[in-house]
């Protein structure tokens, strides 16, 4: 699929506020957010110990912020009992950090059999807390790019209808050389999300043809971080990342990316921001939720 965008085509930008649920500050950081217009979507870690109030205040809120499914094999404990998912564990019962677990799954020290349980009740929890099931799913860390957690993933995901929108970790490549930071991060992330992007579309799952804001908590300081993406993406559809939220304390010790608990205010600042919505402007970005972009190109795709 071409990252080019047709001269007076309608673009369109989903905001994907991560990590809804891991702490009280962020959760409310990003309802405020939804209600201003700035954030589109938010993913729910549903293994999260403040998963169920976040659910609650979204609830109050009414609901309006389009809520989905975020993953989760590297942060805080397992759905199933610790003795049914052993290899994705710790002795202390929590999921292993990002480093050991990518390291115990390149070597075969996770079982196969134990990410699938783990990811089927995530999903069923999903469904308990919320009361249907997701219509946006993107997981935490990334972790789906990954054999064979891509499998599972796509395999539990094709059972619901309709499908729901996939973040598609991909970033054509000159914008990987027009904006800085976290390149070799970002190279890897493309090199293997381009395959599982294919693979997505290829079984009819919706999403954007970009995502921009992978990075790590030393960018976000650059008070120009979110408008330098939106000056060099040129997709029709884009997908934004990012990780806002208020002052949260129940994030020391738990969230290793952000361990001084500042990444999160700041990336909240910079959506707040002026600058932000008139970049999205002057880029002739409109801002939809997944499920609207999910329909848009359903719509093109049955017109054709």
């Amino acid at each position: 699929m071409s990252s080019q965008h047709e001269p007076n085509q309608q673009r369109h930008l989903v905001v994907i506020a991560d990590d809804f649920g891991i702490g009280p500050g962020t959760s409310e950081g990003i309802l405020r957010l939804s209600q201003r217009g700035l954030v589109t979507g938010s993913v729910l870690l549903v293994n999260s110990p403040h998963a169920e109030a976040a659910v609650r205040a979204w609830k109050r809120a009414g609901a309006r912020l389009e809520l989905g499914w975020h993953p989760c094999l590297t942060l805080d404990r397992p759905i199933s009992s610790a003795g049914s998912v052993p290899s994705l564990i710790q002795k202390d019962g929590t999921f292993w950090p990002l480093g050991a677990f990518l390291k115990k799954l390149f070597f075969g020290r996770i079982s196969t059999t134990e990410i699938e349980c783990e990811l089927r009740a995530q999903l069923r929890r999903f469904r308990e807390l919320v009361g249907q099931p997701p219509s946006l799913v993107n997981a935490h860390h990334h972790v789906n790019v990954f054999h064979p957690i891509d499998c599972i993933l796509l395999g539990l995901l094709r059972g619901i209808q309709p499908l729901p929108f996939l973040r598609r970790v991909r970033e054509p490549w000159p914008m990987l050389w027009r904006v800085s930071g976290a390149r070799k991060k970002r190279i890897l992330l493309n090199v293997l999300g381009r395959r599982l992007a294919g693979w997505q579309a290829a079984l009819g799952f919706p999403g954007a043809e970009c995502l921009m804001g992978i990075t790590d908590p030393r960018w976000i300081g650059d008070p120009r971080f979110l408008v330098r993406w939106l000056e060099r993406t040129s997709s029709a559809t884009v997908e934004l990342t990012c990780h806002p939220g208020l002052a949260d304390e129940t994030l020391a010790g738990r969230d290793t990316e952000d361990g001084l608990m500042q990444r999160r205010v700041a990336e909240y600042a910079l959506l707040e921001h002026e600058s932000f919505l008139a970049a999205c402007h002057r880029a002739g970005l409109k801002l939809v939720t997944a499920g609207e972009l999910s329909r848009l190109q359903a719509g093109k795709k049955h017109a054709a």
